[in-house]
């Protein structure tokens, strides 16, 4: 037995690395029976078939420590969230969707800004980065145009299995073939509806530097939240942390409460009010997906 990770999944073959070697697997049908699917980042174990041919079947999948269902994912580390400032504009409600949905999953966050080469100042890039200036998130800014941007997220990928996430259109996988030196598929906007049309058809895992992966996955135009629990939401904004220890109810959820740090936190503008209102509309979605 070998073990190995799966980097790709086509028509029922899964591919699976194995110091330096891909083999084309099946996998059990023993999984189907347990409901269980091979995600694309399982660690798993297979039985070679045929060395030189380089084909095996999926014995065993290793323990996941987290997964994500869109895209469908698992072991990640960190999540590189990418929105463009311009074509398509910077949507910030879409944004704190995917940094709530990788909060969830605990993963580390980078937020990155692309196009920084199509504004005539940074004065745009500054403002998102006053809003998110307390969560902890790390805020880059780059342009497929000058490479040399590129050196911060390239640096961030070592030793660590990343997934780039964000709306289509906004330039991922035209990062994603600078950093990894692969042609992927790239679209261009809708002149229609201003928004990015879809190219990336599949997941998939991307060996860069010498210890870092990565993954391409399709974009995404809505994130429903209902995996979250309404109680649970406000832990997913980490800049609430720091003063909702102070809240006169441990159960608050900073809306209606009375003595709630939070709020106060607010008015006193040490949280962005953008993020505020964002969390209070995702808690009533939350809520009201529950009615049904």
């Amino acid at each position: 037995m070998k073990k190995g990770r799966l980097i790709k999944g086509i028509g029922g073959f899964y591919y699976v690395y194995v110091d330096g070697l891909t083999y084309e697997c099946k996998a059990r049908g023993i999984f189907r029976k347990r409901k269980i699917t091979p995600c694309i980042g399982d660690y798993v174990e297979i039985e070679v078939i045929d060395e030189d041919k380089k084909l095996g079947v999926i014995e065993e999948i290793l323990d996941r420590k987290n997964e994500m269902i869109r895209p469908a994912v698992s072991n990640i580390d960190q999540a590189i969230i990418v929105f463009s400032i311009v074509r398509p504009d910077i949507n910030t409600m879409l944004l704190d969707r995917f940094t709530v949905l990788a909060e969830s999953k605990d993963l580390e966050i980078v937020i990155c800004i692309n196009k920084a080469d199509l504004i005539d100042n940074d004065t745009s890039i500054e403002e998102i980065k006053k809003i998110y200036s307390n969560t902890g998130y790390r805020i880059i800014s780059t342009s497929t145009k000058v490479e040399s941007e590129l050196e911060d997220i390239l640096k961030l990928l070592d030793n660590k299995t990343s997934v780039f996430a964000g709306p289509s259109g906004v330039g991922k996988s035209s990062i994603l073939k600078i950093l990894t030196n692969r042609e992927l598929e790239t679209g261009d906007i809708s002149r229609k509806t201003g928004r990015g049309k879809h190219t990336t058809r599949h997941a998939e895992l991307i060996r860069i530097n010498d210890e870092g992966w990565v993954v391409d996955t399709p974009g995404f135009s809505n994130l429903d939240l209902n995996e979250i629990d309404e109680k649970e939401l406000s832990e997913f904004f980490p800049e609430f942390n720091e003063y909702a220890e102070d809240c006169r109810f441990i159960s608050c959820i900073h809306v209606n409460e009375p003595d709630c740090a939070v709020k106060d936190a607010i008015e006193k503008g040490k949280i962005s009010i953008s993020r505020y209102e964002n969390y209070k509309l995702f808690l009533k979605e939350i809520k009201e997906s529950r009615r049904y």
